[in-house]
């Protein structure tokens, strides 16, 4: 249970950065007034929204887990991004990203074997 409650909380990680994203995409930030404006944007209130969320159900793992078994778990959120990226953002699928996330894989089924 607590595995799955890390990978969603990977995923919520993921979605709280994909609003920030969506929500600075194309605007211009060369001032404290611009940057100030950004906060107000809708993507990027709800992907603070998100963000807090997640953290809430992060203190919640730690309580329950091994930090030493939970972290590296997290790094799911690097396959969520990736799919995001390519999905979402049109971004470019490399051959090192896919054994990236083939590595990032195996290390996640390593750490949680018992």
């Amino acid at each position: 249970m607590l595995v799955l409650l890390t990978i969603f909380n990977s995923v919520l990680m993921v979605t709280g950065q994909t609003l920030w994203k969506l929500g600075a995409t194309g605007k211009e930030i060369h001032s404290l007034g611009q940057l100030l404006r950004l906060f107000l944007s809708p993507y990027i209130i709800a992907g603070l929204m998100v963000y807090a969320f997640a953290s809430g159900l992060w203190i919640y793992i730690l309580n329950k887990g091994e930090l030493s078994f939970v972290y590296p778990i997290q790094s799911t959120a690097f396959i969520f991004a990736l799919i995001i990226g390519i999905t979402v953002f049109k971004e470019q699928l490399t051959p090192s990203k896919i054994i990236g996330v083939m590595v990032i894989c195996l290390g996640v089924i390593i750490i949680t074997r018992k």
